[in-house]
Order: structure tokens, then sequence, then C-alpha cells
């Protein structure tokens, strides 16, 4: 099943970037998603329904596009952002596909993926924040600062529409594809239009060589950091570039269980390594082991990673090969000015 999904998926996003007949024929279903969005923001607007303000500042970092913008590394490139200057964040997310989405979970080093999500674990291992899972962020937020109370600022994974939560600055990451064809789900990649002008509070951060929609922002360098052997990742190693350039003159299987692989395939060619490709649905669960059973040297990523504990049998040699998201100099100025006016009454309060 997994192979027919991926397909699919390619297929709509093809779709996604043009507005031909198949996109055109979408369009009354995109007007009534827009219309319910659109009201749904009105009522917060006019106050009918209230979000809550939490006691520490609030950063949500989300996409306008459906599928694999690069959000989880710019989460763990702005919890890197604040540690440098003396905050404490945590960092709360929906958890996505996990077993029992209505649970509030906080998240261990060692937790099992099915149970809180793999892109949460992957967090809190590479970030060492504290992490917890909800379907409801605001209760996920405070679930958090009962039992961390020493997080002074949170970082919401994903719900830029989770409107419920207000918040204090916004990063919203567009990839290579930028807004698509520019037209709503179904018949475009986008949970909302592309604003006309700036939105208060609001900063675009694009994970591409160059902005690639007319909004203005800031570029992040996304680059390999290196690799470990499946054992040693799951110890807290770091990646290490020997790791990965020991790779290059092998039979390499790159698999690959993210939204858009190719650009992790790219990257591993960029590097010099010679692989054979594994593309896998997005949050593939992992439950029997994609590749053949005569693989030697198999690569992964981080995401992937996290569902392959070191106990599992796997008769193959497995490498996990990090990925490091480095937003320019700019960003950072622009989102602790942001920020600052609000983390000054946090500590005085």
């Amino acid at each position: 099943m997994a192979e027919p999904r991926r397909a699919a998926a390619e297929a709509l996003q093809r779709l996604w970037q043009t507005r031909g007949p198949g996109s055109t024929a979408l369009l009354p279903a995109a007007w009534m998603f827009g219309a319910v969005a659109a009201l749904r923001r009105r009522l917060f607007d006019r106050g009918d329904l209230v979000a809550s303000r939490l006691p520490v500042p609030v950063v949500v970092v989300g996409n306008l596009v459906v599928g694999g913008a690069g959000k989880t590394p710019a989460v763990i490139a702005v919890v890197a952002l604040l540690r440098r200057h003396g905050y404490t964040p945590g960092i709360v997310s929906r958890g996505y596909g996990r077993s029992n989405e209505s649970l509030v979970v906080a998240v261990a080093a060692g937790s099992d993926a099915a149970a809180v999500g793999d892109e949460p674990l992957l967090l809190r291992r590479r970030t060492g924040a504290p992490v917890v899972v909800a379907r409801d962020r605001v209760a996920a937020a405070h679930a958090m600062l009962q039992s961390e109370p020493a997080v002074d600022v949170i970082v919401s994974d994903d719900g830029l529409q989770h409107l419920a939560l207000e918040r204090d600055a916004e990063v919203v990451v567009f990839d290579e594809r930028g807004a698509g064809n520019g037209r709503l789900l179904p018949a475009g990649p986008l949970r909302e239009a592309l604003p006309t002008k700036a939105v208060p509070r609001r900063l675009v951060l694009y994970n591409a060589p160059s902005p690639t929609t007319p909004l203005p922002g800031f570029v992040g360098h996304r680059r390999l950091a290196g690799a470990r052997a499946l054992d040693e990742w799951w110890k807290g190693e770091p990646p290490s570039l020997a790791v990965l350039d020991a790779l290059r003159g092998r039979d390499v299987l790159a698999v690959c269980g993210l939204a858009r692989p190719q650009r992790f395939f790219a990257m591993l060619r960029e590097h010099g390594l010679a692989i054979r490709e594994l593309a896998l649905e997005d949050h593939h669960t992992f439950a029997t082991l994609p590749w053949p059973a005569a693989s030697t040297d198999v690569i992964v990523t981080e995401k992937d990673a996290v569902k392959l504990p070191p106990s599992r049998r796997m008769n193959t040699r497995v490498w996990v090969a990090a990925l490091d998201f480095e937003p320019e100099p700019a960003f950072e100025s622009a989102l602790l000015a942001l920020l600052a006016p609000v983390l000054i009454a946090a500590t005085e309060t």
C-alpha cells in the first residue's frame, strides 16, 4: 500500500504546481474550504471564539503549504536561537499519526514514536528541549509549564491554523515550491490564502536558496551535518562528516519516509555518495523493514531512525544522516525584535 500512496501524493504535488484542468475542477471545494477557514478566523477576530494567552511568549513555526516545507528543521533552529540568548524553550506539537492523539503526553528521548509521533521524538532527541504532544496545543502548553517551570518560551511545532493558542510571533516556512499554483486545498497546496501584504508579527523563512514567493523574508541554508551508525545515533553520538564520507564508493540504499524524499537523495549525491533510492510515504511506520534482506548499507533520515530502535534485528548496517538548517543572521535579529517586549514583560512578572 505504501507505493500507491506515495505515487498518489506525488501526483497531487504535480497537480498543485499548475492551474490546469485537474486543479480547476477542484475549485468549488477550495472555495468552500476557504469560506470555512475565513469564518473561523473571523469568529476569533470578533471575540466570539477566544484564544488562550499563556504566561510566557509563544512562537508558532508552521507552513502555509501542505507537505514537507522544512518545518521541523526550522523548529530546531528557532530553539537553538533562543537558547543562545539565554532562554529556556519548550516545544508543543500535535504528534501527527500517534496512536492516541487525544492524550497529553510528555515526550522522552526513548519514547515510542508510535505513541508520541515521529517528529516530536526527533525534536526531543535533537534539541534536548522538553516536548509535550496533544491535539489541543493549549492543553499541551499548560502541561508543559506545569511540569517544566524553567520553560520561559513555548515553540509550537506547526499550528498556524490552531487559532485557540495566542501567539507572539509566527514563522512561516516555504521551500522551493513556494505557494505552488496559489490555490487553496484541495485545488492547490495552500492551507490559507497567501497574504497580499505583511502580516503583523509574522516572519517568512525560506528553506530554499532564494525566496520562492512574493512575500519578503529570510533565507536559510540546509546541509548534511554528517552521519552515525544507528546504535551510536540512539546513544546520542553527534553526526560526523567522516562517517558520511566513508560511505562513498559503497553500494548504499537510501531510504526516506519524508513528504519530499528527492531533496534527501539529492543531498547525498551532492556529497559524493552513489545511492540507490527507496522512497516511502511520509511518516512511514517501519512496521516491517522495507528494504531487501540482502542490503548491506542502508542510510535513513533522523525522522525515520526514531522508528528503528537499535534492539531491532535488521541484518544490515543502518546509518543515520543528520540535516542542519541555519537561517541567515538577519532572521535571528528579526525574531528577537518581535519577542523582546513580551520576553522583558514576562521576566518582570
